[in-house]
């Protein structure tokens, strides 16, 4: 679950900065942390992921 941002030759330090700061959005490493730092029971887990799925179908009806 490392992320691993190279420092290109001459490039800023604020711009490698802005590059991490991308990849770690890209790849949910906060989201997945903040999910894991308090233990939520299996069923909250399931009303969780069943109100994002009604979430996303008003989402899509509205767009439509």
């Amino acid at each position: 679950m490392a992320t691993v941002v190279k420092a290109k030759k001459d490039e800023p330090a604020a711009s490698v900065i802005r590059r991490f700061k991308k990849t770690v959005a890209a790849d949910q490493v906060l989201k997945i942390i903040r999910q894991r730092e308090f233990y939520m029971k299996p069923s909250e887990v399931r009303k969780e992921k069943k109100k994002e799925q009604e979430r996303q179908r008003r989402r899509e009806r509205r767009y439509q």
